[in-house]
């Protein structure tokens, strides 16, 4: 490994993968628990982080049951607001300058008088978050596989009337949750609702299930983004189509690991990816449940690839063009990646 090497912090990028709940720090699911009277796993007390499967049904549940136990420390408007505000926080530690962060605000809904208000919270306190921490925050709204199609069509109207280009704004519509479960092209039309209002279309496709699921979620969801993707690789002719489209894949190496998708970060395949010319984003994803955060994604990339700091500029380069930031914006951070990688690295410096 090189002795001289540019802070992964200082890099400016985009967060595009990463989930409401699943963004939580241990310490405040640990708070919000205690607050609320409430009895967490040993996998969020003294067994963190979890041991994780997502190969088989009985891997997934136990995936599905932790998150569903940190989802219900989440009670009151105030908690859903410290969610927000503690990940735009960690976003701009980390050289975040644009966070896509997404909720699908059903489970919310209940505590704060139904999905509006749930949503207008997240929002208000997305441009709230924006202005403290200079890290922009922007809102993908998401519909669960495990609900019925028809809720996804008023999940995305709600998105639709809330739509717009900047931070505190809905950007996106997503489809999250077990890729194995539902039809998605029963999906479709809620996607269409969300196009129309001009967001970006980024459902989950090709961590848990092949290529043959992300030809399917191009060909009925016309994704500008797919949610990590990585599999593509699986078909040359998908990973071609995914790069002939111009999809950006978030890519989430810590995700992939933790549920078995590959055996270590090495050998998420990247180099491919990028060989191919496809568009990477790295995201973290769940940092609650998997233990690791953006940056370390990049630092894999150093790690376990032998990425050089001009192929690490690549990533957080896709990261921004992939966003849905505004024009300037990303015109401003694109700028910082190449005053990055032209500035002379110190002398001793880290992975991080």
């Amino acid at each position: 490994m090189p002795d001289r090497q540019r802070s992964l912090l200082e890099l400016p990028k985009a967060h595009l993968h990463l989930h409401f709940t699943g963004s939580m720090r241990v310490e405040t699911v640990r708070e919000l628990a205690d607050k609320h009277g409430l009895r967490l796993p040993q996998a969020f007390t003294t067994a963190w982080p979890p041991t994780l499967s997502g190969h088989d049904e009985r891997g997934w549940f136990r995936f599905q049951r932790l998150y569903d136990a940190a989802r219900a420390c989440v009670r009151d408007e105030s908690d859903m607001r410290r969610i927000v505000r503690e990940a735009a926080q960690d976003d701009a530690a980390e050289g975040s300058r644009w966070l896509e962060i997404q909720i699908d605000p059903t489970s919310y809904a209940p505590f704060v008088g139904g999905l509006t208000p749930a949503l207008e919270i997240v929002l208000d306190e997305a441009r709230v978050a924006s202005a403290a921490t200079g890290t922009q925050v922007a809102i993908v709204v998401a519909a669960s596989r495990m609900r019925h199609p028809l809720e996804a069509r008023t999940l995305a109207r709600l998105a639709a009337r809330h739509a717009g280009e900047s931070s505190g704004t809905v950007v996106g519509f997503g489809l999250s949750n077990d890729e194995r479960r539902g039809m998605t092209s029963d999906f479709a039309p809620a996607f269409r609702i969300a196009a129309r209002a001009g967001l970006a279309s980024v459902p989950h496709a090709g961590e848990l299930l092949g290529a043959d699921h992300v030809r399917v979620a191009m060909e009925y969801l016309l994704p500008d983004r797919l949610g990590h993707g990585v599999r593509a690789v699986e078909d040359e002719s998908v990973l071609q189509r995914v790069v002939d489209e111009q999809v950006t894949l978030e890519v989430c190496p810590g995700s992939n690991v933790a549920l078995g998708v590959y055996p270590t970060m090495a050998e998420v395949p990247l180099e491919r990816l990028i060989a191919a010319g496809a568009r990477v984003a790295l995201g973290a994803d769940d940092p609650l449940l998997f233990g690791t955060r953006l940056t370390e994604q990049y630092t894999s990339c150093r790690l376990d690839h032998g990425f050089d700091d001009a192929a690490i500029a690549t990533l957080a380069r896709g990261s921004i063009e992939g966003s849905t930031a505004p024009g300037e914006l990303k015109r401003q951070l694109l700028a910082g990646v190449d005053a990055w990688l032209d500035a002379d690295p110190p002398t001793l410096g880290s992975a991080g």
